[in-house]
């Protein structure tokens, strides 16, 4: 039984008809769940958020994909947006282990077969997502297709930086201060503590003032740093990951030149031994492909909606 949840129209900007639904994980955790319907449609996509991210900010990329004749789903991982979040302070970014992220995608999933949502069914994951997307895809799972957009696969830490780091995420956990940021990181968001000159989101002034508006209007949603667990948990699953071969599945990555977020040896890696994934490379663009300028991001919404009409 889910019950309808607070949904900031407005803000997101996306399709008519969005709305949010509460869930509630396996280990009753309580996440939500944002639909943009769209009558006729040709399939859902579930567009998987990354780290910080919540619903509304996909209500463009929504617009996009249904002008592509795609339905859209998205999500409020646990520890961001409105979903529960596990400290006492609200802004830092936390999770003991990725594992728990999937028990937020089995309710998603058991969401979605309730609702009848259209199909097929494919998936858009970004950076953070990418990684919770991956571990899906390598067990049993619904999707016909799926794209990635800056998939974090590798944390992104200078190599004379990386033993420290392990070593101080690894600590933590067995010396219960895993519930700290990770030195360096900040509990205000990142549109907000950062000037759009030299951002590592978008060269896009409008996506940029995008985001802004929506942290400025609806604080509840943004969010910090991460905290020391969650980088052990992530370089665990990363590290995991690396070691399993590609999916048989279809799939587009793409990757901006001027990507400065994720780690891309393990996307040039990864992608150079998926026999049916294709590497698409965007110059001048940051990190956020679908928060880029018109054109980079109308070429990301062309390229994997024409993958996913292929698999229809």
């Amino acid at each position: 039984m889910t019950t309808e949840a607070p949904f900031h129209d407005r803000l997101a900007d996306g399709p008519a008809g969005g709305s949010a639904r509460w869930l509630q994980a396996a280990d009753g955790v309580q996440i939500r769940v944002g639909l943009w319907p769209l009558e006729g449609a040709k399939g859902t996509v579930f567009l998987l958020p990354g780290r910080t991210e919540y619903v509304e900010k996909y209500g463009r990329a929504a617009t996009d994909l249904a002008q592509r004749g795609y339905a859209t789903l998205s999500v409020d991982w646990r520890g961001q947006g409105l979903a529960d979040r596990p400290l006492d302070d609200p802004m830092t970014g936390h999770v003991g282990d990725f594992a728990e992220y999937q028990l937020d995608f089995d309710a998603i999933l058991a969401f979605a077969r309730v609702q009848d949502l259209p199909r097929p069914w494919f998936m858009i994951a970004h950076s953070m997502a990418g990684c919770i997307g991956l571990r899906r895809l390598m067990g049993d799972h619904p999707f016909k297709a799926a794209a990635f957009s800056a998939p974090m696969w590798g944390i992104l830490i200078a190599a004379w930086m990386r033993p420290l780091a392990v070593t101080l995420a690894t600590a933590s956990r067995l010396l219960r201060f895993d519930d700290r940021l990770v030195p360096g990181t900040k509990e205000t968001t990142y549109v907000l503590g950062n000037a759009f000159l030299g951002n590592t989101l978008t060269t896009d002034p409008e996506m940029w003032d995008y985001m802004r508006q929506q942290a400025l209007a609806c604080p509840d949603l943004v969010l910090g740093g991460p905290s020391l667990g969650w980088l052990q948990a992530a370089l665990k699953e990363c590290h995991a990951l690396g070691r399993m071969p590609s999916p048989d599945l279809a799939i587009v990555t793409a990757l901006g030149l001027q990507e400065r977020i994720v780690d891309v040896a393990p996307i040039h890696a990864r992608m150079a031994r998926w026999p049916k994934g294709t590497l698409s490379l965007y110059p001048g663009a940051e990190h956020e492909v679908m928060m880029e300028r018109p054109a980079t991001r109308a070429r990301f919404f062309d390229e994997s909606c024409a993958l996913f009409d292929l698999h229809l």
